[in-house]
């Protein structure tokens, strides 16, 4: 027979959910800072695996977008000498914004990211 009292397991300050939540903040104080999304992208990592899989599919979404977008950044860079670089950048911008935006509806919807592998919009 157990004892009446507080619950002995300790339990999380925060839920999953709001980790992936402030990772998608990181990704959009990014486009200000620049750095927060390197933090973003290591929360991602270390909580895909103890994530659900509704969250395990933001979290994969989270990831792509980091490392596909900073593959745009470095190839959008280079290109600036011929000037189609900024036309690259300029798709990056859009692209991680309506990524990170569809991000968070679906993660307050408690819905799964459609196709969290995808290269363009998920």
């Amino acid at each position: 027979m157990s004892a009446p009292g507080p619950d002995p397991s300790p339990q999380p300050a925060m839920s999953n959910k709001q980790h992936a939540l402030i990772v998608y903040i990181l990704y959009f104080a990014a486009y200000f800072t620049g750095i927060t999304s390197l933090i973003g992208v290591i929360i991602a990592h270390v909580q895909i695996d103890t994530a659900d899989e509704l969250l395990r599919t933001h979290y994969r979404c989270q990831i792509r977008t980091f490392w596909i977008g900073l593959l745009y950044l470095v190839v959008g860079t280079i290109l600036t000498v011929v000037i189609v670089g900024i036309l690259v950048l300029l798709w990056w911008f859009i692209w991680s914004l309506v990524r990170s935006v569809k991000g968070v509806l679906a993660l307050n919807e408690n819905r799964p990211i459609a196709n969290p592998g995808s290269w363009m919009l998920g």
